[in-house]
């Protein structure tokens, strides 16, 4: 939460002091060259194949196994990734062309681009590095510091944000230093936390030994399915590329129903991996199922009614975000509109955090990645052909119907197994907890009618976004209660730190 809090104080700043124009685009694009082979290397591939084998020799062969095969798995980790940013570093423009063909208009946006990619572009050997520390972390039940990691990334931005812009400097160049010692800064801190536990790796001469050969194995499907997913990244940002300001909306947008999707589905999903393994090695199907279950009515009830608020009032809660300073209202205006389309997903984007570990814990990673490719297919037809016909807005709803497409691909093949499946809770709580979100998002509907103008008062607004969002969450947590969605007693028990009993 402190992350994602962070995360929009970040944003607001950038929005702020540089609003949709070239030195912003120049950055984005720049920001997510790293943080999209990151996805294809660190938490997509290596991170799901390597956990469930951690977790494997943690449990069955003790420690000192565990941390050998730690050790031979990061020398390699890093020897891939520093090659990849050698090569990075020299084909540069390619790599910028690859990502936002329709910068090549614009040579002083292109040029710009590339010079800040290739300071940003080494944040993918740290970063990465740590990813692999906190699957680490995450085997052993310790999930404090990974999750903090990323406060770091945040407050250093932050930080230079400010002082670049008190100081005069160039915004852009700042910020793509900032992203380079915000990475090694993030290595160090899980680093230090895995140190903690005994597991201090050591640097050892990357071999491919049997144990590493077979990550290797499970990692190239999660790896092409990770790849598939960044082609959808990549068609949605090359889409934007051709109209002016849309990478910023789309960022922006992004980072709204990011929220959501990282509080409730990516730490779920961290959670939810280490402890399928766990149970599936001990046989403990009652157990996984009940894991599975509760994580699944857990989601749905956080997510369904932050899904209709989004639904509802996209762009109130864009302009209280980002409205100001050089963000226009036209800016507002698309960034609400791409909002509303990626919020249609947003349960689906939320739920794949939870089905995906059921298939990794079972060490499959190939079917994942037959069902991305379809999605993928599903994405780039939806958003070229949105692109050419109604403009920027398609590739985000490319995004949407293809997160749909993978979760009901994946959710009927995963309903197979013996862990997976809706118990008789589930099923009774999923209507109610709908019902529930309908009258929260009728509240919200109303509240923005009856004060709209409030919102666009600079000495209001902030008291009105608050006003509405703990109206509305006393309105859903109310009908929630009422309807029977959830129950105190089952709050207590979700709260404690207690097992649930297989």
């Amino acid at each position: 939460m402190a992350s994602r809090i962070l995360g929009f104080a970040r944003d607001i700043l950038l929005a702020a002091l540089l609003g949709s124009g070239p030195v912003a685009q120049a950055f984005f694009v720049a920001f997510r060259l790293p943080n999209m082979f990151r996805r294809f290397f660190a938490e997509g591939a290596f991170n799901m194949a390597f956990i469930p084998l951690f977790a494997k020799r943690l449990e069955g062969e003790g420690q000192e196994s565990a941390r050998r095969f730690a050790e031979e798995s990061v020398s390699v980790l890093a020897t891939a990734l520093i090659g990849l940013t050698l090569v990075a570093q020299l084909a540069m423009p390619l790599f910028v062309y690859a990502l936002a063909s329709g910068y090549d208009d614009d040579p002083s946006k292109f040029d710009l681009s590339v010079v800040f990619a290739r300071i940003t572009f080494p944040y993918i050997l740290f970063i990465s590095i740590a990813a692999l520390f906190s699957g680490l972390l995450n085997s052993f039940g310790k999930f404090a510091a990974a999750a903090a990691a990323p406060v770091l990334l945040n407050v250093i931005l932050i930080g230079a944000l400010l002082l670049g812009w008190q100081a005069g400097w160039n915004l852009g160049l700042t910020l793509s230093w900032a992203v380079f010692f915000a990475g090694i800064a993030q290595l160090v801190l899980v680093g230090h936390a895995a140190a903690r536990l005994g597991m201090v790796l050591r640097p050892r001469r990357p071999r491919l030994t049997p144990p590493v050969r077979r990550l290797i194995t499970l990692g190239i499907p999660a790896a092409l399915a990770g790849g598939v997913m960044q082609i959808n990244l990549v068609v949605g940002t090359q889409v934007a590329s051709y109209f002016e300001g849309a990478v910023v909306w789309l960022w922006m947008a992004d980072r709204v129903y990011q929220l959501p999707l990282g509080l409730v589905g990516v730490a779920i999903g961290v959670v939810l991996l280490p402890e399928l393994s766990r149970r599936l090695r001990a046989h403990d199907a009652a157990g996984a199922r009940h894991s599975m279950n509760r994580a699944t009515e857990f989601t749905l009830l956080l997510t369904l009614p932050a899904t209709v608020a989004l639904l509802v009032a996209p762009v109130t809660i864009v302009s209280v975000l980002f409205g100001r300073g050089s963000y226009s209202a036209e800016d507002v205006q698309a960034t609400g509109l791409a909002v509303a389309v990626y919020a249609a997903g947003l349960p689906a984007f939320v739920l794949l955090k939870i089905v995906q570990p059921a298939f990794f814990a079972r060490e499959d990673t190939v079917t994942p990645l037959r069902y991305a490719v379809v999605s993928m297919v599903v994405n780039v037809s939806v958003a070229v052909i949105g692109g050419l016909t109604i403009g920027w807005v398609g590739a985000a709803i490319g995004t949407t119907l293809a997160g749909w497409v993978n979760l009901v691909m994946l959710w009927r093949k995963a309903d197979t197994f013996e862990e997976v499946g809706l118990d008789d809770r589930l099923k009774e709580r999923i209507p109610r907890i709908f019902m529930a979100s309908a009258l929260m998002g009728v509240f919200v509907a109303v509240a923005v009618w009856t004060c709209g103008p409030y919102f666009a008062l600079p000495g209001w607004r902030y008291l009105a976004i608050a006003l509405l969002v703990c109206g509305g969450g006393l309105v859903f947590a109310v009908a929630a209660f009422k309807l029977g969605a959830v129950r105190g007693a089952e709050l207590r028990s979700a709260m404690s730190r207690q097992r649930p009993p297989a």
